[in-house]
C-alpha cells in the first residue's frame, strides 16, 4: 500500500507538469497570432495585396520566404495578414454564442416545465442540422462576407452551450448555495444572473476553447469555398482554395494557409486542454 502510494505521488507531479506544458504552449501560440494580427504591418515584408506578375508563382527563396502566388503576391505576408479575419470571426461567433448559449440552458435548467421542453427541442434541431451545410445555405442567401459568415456559424455553434449550462443549472437547482441565496430573498433573474452563471462560465470558457479550432477550419471552409471574405483580401481558406488549382506543380501556394490553419487549431485546442484540466475539479488528480 505505502509503495502504490509513493507511486502515485511520482505521477502526479508528471501529469501536472504535462498539463502545465500543454496550457503553455497552446497559449504562447495564441499570444503570437494576436501578436501577428496586431502588428502585421510591422511584421509583413511586402503589401498583401501587391501584385508582380513577372515573380508569379516563385518557389521559396530569401525575398519570398513563403514563395508567391498565381498574382505574384508575397505569400508571408498574405499569410501574416490572414491571422486578422480568421481572430476576428472567431471573436464574433464566440461573442455571439457564449451568452445566446448560456441564456438558454440556464433558462430551460432554472425554470423547468413546458419552457424548459421547448428550450431544449428548439436546442436538438439545431443539433441535428448540419453545421458547415447550414451556414453555406445562410450566407448564400444573406451573401458572402465577414459578418454573414460570423453569423452563419453562430446560428449552429451555441446549442452545445445551451446543453452544458441547462446540465449545470440542473445540478445546482436544489443545492444548498442556491437555498441559502434565495433564504436571502434572491430569486428569478437576480439569482440566474449573480449566482448561476458565475459557477457555468468556467466550463463555456473550457467548451469555447474546445470548439475554437473546430470554428476556424469552418471558417477556412467557408473562404475555401468563396463564401467567407472575399479578395483581396488576404484569408486563409480562400488562399487554399487558389493553391489546390497549382498544387502538384507549385505546392507551397497551398501548403503555406494550410500550415497557418493547422497551426492556429492546434493553439487553441491545446488551449483548451490546458483548461479542462486546470478548471474542471473532475479532472483533478
Amino acid at each position: 500500500m505505502t509503495q502504490q502510494l509513493s507511486e502515485l505521488e511520482t505521477v502526479r507531479p508528471k501529469r501536472r507538469k504535462a498539463r502545465i506544458t500543454s496550457l503553455s504552449i497552446g497559449l504562447t501560440l495564441v499570444v503570437l497570432l494576436i501578436l501577428m494580427a496586431l502588428f502585421a504591418p510591422l511584421l509583413a515584408p511586402f503589401d498583401p495585396n501587391l501584385q508582380t506578375m513577372n515573380l508569379r508563382l516563385m518557389p521559396p527563396d530569401a525575398t519570398h520566404w513563403f514563395g508567391t502566388d498565381g498574382f505574384g503576391r508575397d505569400l508571408l505576408s498574405r499569410v501574416i495578414y490572414g491571422v486578422r479575419p480568421t481572430l476576428l470571426l472567431v471573436a464574433l461567433i464566440l461573442i455571439l454564442t457564449i451568452p445566446v448559449g448560456l441564456l438558454i440552458g440556464i433558462t430551460a435548467g432554472y425554470v423547468g416545465g413546458w419552457t424548459e421542453r421547448i428550450l431544449m427541442r428548439i436546442t436538438d434541431i439545431f443539433l441535428s442540422l448540419p453545421n458547415l451545410v447550414i451556414a453555406l445555405a445562410l450566407v448564400a442567401i444573406l451573401g458572402p462576407g465577414l459578418m454573414n459568415g460570423a453569423l452563419a456559424l453562430a446560428l449552429t455553434s451555441w446549442p452545445p452551450f445551451a446543453r452544458q449550462a441547462r446540465a449545470e443549472t440542473l445540478a445546482l437547482r436544489r443545492s444548498d448555495y442556491l437555498a441559502a441565496a434565495r433564504m436571502q430573498g434572491i430569486n428569478g433573474l437576480r439569482l440566474m444572473a449573480g449566482h448561476i452563471l458565475p459557477l457555468c462560465l468556467p466550463t463555456a470558457v473550457v467548451r469555447a476553447a474546445l470548439s475554437l479550432g473546430g470554428i476556424i477550419l469552418a471558417a477556412a471552409g467557408l473562404g475555401f469555398l468563396g463564401m467567407g471574405v472575399q479578395p483581396p483580401t488576404a484569408e486563409w481558406g480562400s488562399m487554399v482554395a487558389e493553391g489546390s488549382k497549382v498544387i502538384f506543380d507549385q505546392w507551397w501556394v497551398a501548403a503555406a494557409p494550410g500550415a497557418a490553419i493547422l497551426l492556429a487549431s492546434l493553439a487553441f485546442n491545446l488551449t483548451g486542454d490546458g483548461l479542462r484540466d486546470r478548471l474542471d475539479t473532475r479532472n483533478a488528480k
